[in-house]
């Protein structure tokens, strides 16, 4: 039932006057009734209206506890909210400077990523250069190799050449001893010594019969090798010649007497580009005491063989 004020006082104000009249005994009896059974009426819709206060009254009770409640939760939940909203500011403040800190870090990893490109692709540069460089290294290397093999394969030629030149040599000289004539190889080249006592007599430079027997024997070894070059040397002591002698010294006799070998060579059919003549005079002795028998070592003519080196000339030119 819902509580009307205007209502109850007016069912107050009618008991009031209700009461005043029967107590004035100015009232009949009919009057009397109907103002009793008025008066009824008016008591039960008081104690309705008492029950409907009492529970409009107990209602408002309830309703100011749960207000009570409710600003109690609300402030709670205000407290709640304040500090989620405390909560919410500084997570916000943190979040925004993550985000900071994460663009700061993003661009100072954009710029390593992109300095450590800049350095791949500089090594990647030189990476390249250097494997150009080792291509052609090694295309030089293989080259080298290749004309080391060559100067190996002409040196290994030359040097067997020189072998078997000594050996022909030594075959073609067989019937002299060795104290006329000797053949050694030194230097990658053939020495043929003939001593003075085969060639010539005592300061001359015209060359003697056995001697020239000699030469001529070398002379078809030569012909029949025309790829060795002849290098003629009149060697002598350091004895200085007689006065009254038609040569000047020992520069003079030592060059006379590789002359005369050269020119029997070349009467025997060498050709003469291939011949050169030296004096060593007495500069460059087998032995240097001043001994008869150094003086006797000393006095020889060599006639030094060489092979041409014209293909090992070109391979090192290269």
């Amino acid at each position: 039932m819902d509580f009307n004020l205007n209502k109850w006082s007016s069912v107050v104000v009618a008991c009031g006057i209700l009461l005043l009249t029967f107590n004035s005994g100015c009232v009949t009896k009919k009057k009397y009734d109907q103002l009793a059974q008025e008066k009824f009426k008016l008591q039960l819709q008081k104690n309705q209206c008492d029950s409907t206060l009492s529970n409009l009254e107990r209602k408002f009770r309830d309703i100011s506890n749960k207000a009570d409640n409710l600003k109690s939760d609300t402030a709670s939940l205000g407290s709640e909210i304040r500090k989620m909203r405390r909560d919410f500011t500084q997570l916000d403040k943190s979040y925004n400077q993550l985000l900071t800190n994460s663009a700061n870090e993003a661009a100072s990893l954009s710029r390593d990523l992109k300095r450590k490109e800049e350095e791949l692709g500089k090594l990647e540069t030189n990476l390249n250069t250097s494997r150009l460089q080792v291509e052609a290294l090694n295309k030089n290397l293989k080259e080298r190799e290749k004309r080391v093999a060559e100067l190996e394969k002409v040196l290994a030629d030359k040097e067997k050449a020189v072998k078997d030149l000594n050996d022909i040599v030594n075959k073609a000289l067989l019937g002299f001893s060795n104290k006329d004539l000797t053949v050694t190889v030194k230097n990658g080249k053939v020495y043929v010594s003939l001593s003075e006592q085969l060639l010539f007599k005592s300061g001359r430079y015209d060359v003697d019969a056995k001697g020239q027997d000699a030469i001529r024997k070398l002379a078809v070894v030569l012909k029949d090798n025309p790829e060795i070059s002849v290098a003629v040397e009149g060697h002598t002591d350091d004895v200085p010649l007689a006065p009254g002698s038609l040569l000047k010294d020992n520069w003079d006799l030592g060059a006379l007497r590789a002359t005369s070998i050269i020119k029997i060579l070349t009467a025997e059919g060498v050709t003469g580009s291939r011949l050169s003549a030296n004096s060593r005079g007495e500069f460059t002795p087998l032995d240097p005491s001043r001994t008869t028998e150094a003086r006797t070592k000393n006095r020889r003519t060599e006639i030094i063989l060489s092979p041409k080196l014209d293909e090992l000339f070109k391979i090192l030119g290269n």
